[in-house]
């Protein structure tokens, strides 16, 4: 990751959707592209998700059973969609912070087949040795 990172105010606008500024987009390509990037997009999902979450069981006349139910398809449903949508809203994510299209993935299948080389070499056992 990149040294510089986003205060909380600027992460939440992120996090919905949002831009940052431009000395920040080594940490938006990092943040895309590093091992966790999946769990982070769960992440700014369930951000984007939150509202809904909190008024669903608050503002409707019907019985707390049902506003319960509710809340809990709508992130079901929510994350459903933000799971089959997840590489294209990653790369549009770097593209936002200045990188050509396609620089998130290549990214994340250069790391992915760096990984596999290691966990398949002969020569490489038990950690030792590197290929950086």
């Amino acid at each position: 990751m990149g040294s510089e990172r986003p205060n909380p105010a600027q992460w939440l606008w992120y996090a919905l959707g949002g831009g940052l500024p431009r000395r920040l987009s080594p940490w938006v390509l990092a943040d895309t592209t590093c091992r966790t990037w999946i769990w982070r997009h769960f992440a700014r999902a369930l951000v984007q998700l939150f509202p809904v979450v909190v008024l669903c069981p608050l503002l409707p006349p019907v019985p707390l059973a049902y506003r319960v139910s509710a809340a809990a398809g709508g992130v079901l449903i929510g994350l459903l969609f933000s799971t089959a949508f997840m590489t294209e809203t990653n790369e549009h994510r770097a593209v936002k912070a200045g990188y050509p299209p396609g620089t998130a993935g290549r990214l994340r299948e250069e790391r992915a087949e760096r990984d596999r080389v290691e966990r398949r070499s002969p020569y490489r056992r038990d950690g030792a040795g590197s290929f950086d």
